[in-house]
């Protein structure tokens, strides 16, 4: 039974059942590599600084809003979206590198923030807990572009599927020069080689680079320059599996991710828990 608001999803979702994982710390991460190798989202980067004066808390951002409107009650993931949408406001100018003009409310450029992170999420669920249908994609697709509307993409400018999306991702990395290892790219690339983390994840950072860098669509890995062959493409998979395998076993604090503790905790024990007291459970 739940007492409290479930938010804009609810612990039936897809979004919920693919969010919760504490492997989409491994989907920031490859997303993070994604969004960066975007020379006008980095463009945006650059402008804020926000790489030099707090790597780590420019690399939890890219989760915390998914987590908000996930996890979150309606008006906790409104006012977070409200949040994201007022510092987009000011980020706009002229890329020094491409000459491009860049706007952090620019529909593509939007777009491609919200498609990585999906993309990311959706292939280390199915690499770390079991494969999904087309249908169950395409729902999570459906669910998520609340999310996407939340942060002012417009529905009708996101492809129809997942699928759709994942091969509008592809085909624009494909274009001459959509995709560079600017400044931007490579203080990221460093930020997840081995940047400040926080004391607790430092254990684990390696193998998180390491899955991350290297399940790069090819495109990326090619800019990125990350060595791509058979021995390190079966070494990668051997390392899935062992977390597939070894998931099922696991306690719930160490596979689900706090803020869906937390969630699950105000639907049926405490509905006046805010999102803000998440570092108290």
């Amino acid at each position: 039974m739940m007492n409290g608001d479930p938010g804009y999803f609810g612990p039936n979702s897809m979004m919920w059942k693919i969010n919760k994982e504490i492997t989409v710390l491994f989907g920031g991460a490859r997303a993070l590599l994604m969004h960066a190798a975007h020379p006008l989202i980095a463009a945006g980067a650059r402008q804020t600084s926000f790489y030099q004066r707090d790597p780590w808390k420019r690399l939890i951002r890219t989760l915390s809003l998914q987590n908000s409107v996930t996890f979150g009650t309606k008006r906790e993931a409104d006012e977070s979206a409200h949040r994201i949408n007022k510092l987009h406001e000011v980020i706009k100018g002229k890329d020094e590198i491409t000459g491009k003009i860049y706007d952090a409310l620019d529909q593509e450029q939007l777009l491609w923030v919200h498609a990585c992170l999906q993309l990311s999420s959706i292939y280390f669920y199915e690499q770390t807990v079991k494969k999904l249908s087309n249908k169950e994609k395409d729902q999570y697709h459906q669910e998520n572009m609340i999310a996407a509307q939340l942060v002012l993409i417009d529905k009708k400018f996101i492809p129809k599927s997942h699928e759709e999306l994942k091969k509008w991702v592809i085909d624009k990395s494909k274009e001459k020069d959509y995709i560079l290892f600017t400044d931007v790219a490579k203080d990221v690339k460093e930020i997840i080689l081995g940047g400040p983390v926080p004391l607790h994840i430092k254990p684990i950072w390696p193998f998180i680079s390491f899955i991350a860098l290297n399940t790069l669509p090819r495109e990326f890995k090619n800019i990125y320059s990350i060595e791509d062959n058979k021995s390190r493409r079966l070494l990668v998979a051997f390392n899935l599996k062992i977390l597939k395998f070894t998931r099922p076993f696991l306690p719930p604090f160490f596979r689900l991710i706090a803020p869906a503790r937390w969630a699950r905790q105000r639907l049926t024990k405490n509905p006046e828990l805010k999102f803000k007291d998440k570092s108290n459970i």
